[in-house]
């Protein structure tokens, strides 16, 4: 019968079996795809997307009904209506409160999410066995009003160089949008608190170099048309979205990984839901040796001590979370009557 809705499948994925209802359901209006087209998608880059969510908990970033309509952040998986081997890790939030978040074990919970509505995945920089201490160290290259993804990648070389020189690789990858992020993975040892330290250091040793191009101003008033590190995407219950994921914008992009060389050349709004499988499936992951080794961030943690002895201390942490000890005042500066004019 004409319009009549697709009927739900069930369909095996890593052992399991997800169900898939509403699978003519469009998500992404502009281009058409629809609710079976981002499933197929996941499992298609099934390897690459557990490599970036693998063992972590995961905020789901959902749209139901498309991306259009109604969104949520999903941080709880619901006690009810679950399958059995959906697998759980808990967290703290800033704020002391506990939260049982997806904890994908294998490809069939990326696909159950994907069945949920969910389009955007975000895990914490940690692992289950360990979720107090991060073993990956991501850097955030937001371009801000005036810059756009080519300044992102420009900033990008210039935070290569350092990290060559201090001996560790760097994962690059796309946003998704007009940024670019650099994954670190590192030693499971240390805090949030001091890997946000770590990230702050290497921020203000790459806007050091290149102050023209890059800023660590957390207010938008002092940022002028540079890129931002935006070093609280390390800070806890800050995520985000992963290698990978599709991003919800008109066009379907997906945050994609990309080698040093081919960064400076690249369009990020070529690698979409329709693009990125074959990409991966003809070329291979180019972060398939990310967890090939952790990195030692004492040398990070120990300009952060120098630039604190040079009167730079830590910086204001996101408005949502709680006061830190040493942290500097959340004032706009140009509302602070404190500040020397």
């Amino acid at each position: 019968m004409a319009g009549a809705k697709a009927a739900a499948e069930e369909i095996k994925v890593a052992g399991h079996t997800v169900r898939l209802s509403s699978p003519d359901r469009v998500i992404f209006p502009e281009r058409g795809f629809t609710k079976a087209d981002v499933f197929h998608y996941y499992r298609s880059v099934g390897d690459g997307i557990m490599r970036a969510l693998g063992d972590r908990p995961t905020t789901l970033q959902r749209f139901p009904d498309g991306i259009e309509g109604e969104m949520f952040f999903q941080k709880r998986v619901p006690t009810r209506g679950v399958p059995p081997w959906v697998r759980t890790a808990e967290i703290s939030f800033p704020s002391g409160r506990k939260a049982a978040e997806l904890c994908p074990a294998d490809l069939a919970h990326v696909a159950w999410a994907a069945q949920m509505g969910t389009v955007v995945f975000h895990p914490w920089p940690v692992r289950a066995a360990d979720v107090d201490r991060p073993d990956e160290l991501r850097v955030d290259l937001d371009p801000q009003p005036g810059t756009d993804f080519a300044h992102a990648a420009t900033a990008a070389a210039e935070l290569r160089a350092i990290l060559d020189e201090l001996g560790v690789p760097g994962w690059p990858k796309t946003s998704g949008g007009r940024g670019v992020h650099v994954y670190l993975r590192i030693q499971p040892r240390w805090s949030f608190v001091e890997v946000r330290r770590a990230t702050i250091a290497l921020a203000r040793e790459l806007a050091r170099r290149r102050p023209e191009l890059v800023t660590t101003a957390w207010w938008k008033e002092e940022r002028g048309e540079r890129v931002f590190v935006d070093y609280n995407q390390m800070a806890r219950d800050r995520t985000i979205a992963c290698a990978y994921s599709l991003r919800a914008n008109a066009r379907a992009t997906v945050s994609t990984p990309v080698t040093w060389d081919e960064l400076p050349d690249v369009d990020p709004d070529d690698f979409d839901l329709r693009t990125v499988p074959q990409r991966l499936a003809e070329r291979g992951d180019p972060h398939a040796g990310i967890d090939d080794a952790g990195w030692d961030i004492t040398p990070l943690l120990e300009w952060s001590e120098r630039d604190a002895a040079a009167g730079e201390g830590d910086l204001p942490y996101p408005p949502d979370h709680p006061k830190m000890p040493g942290e500097p005042k959340r004032v706009q500066p140009s509302k602070d009557r404190d500040r020397p004019r």
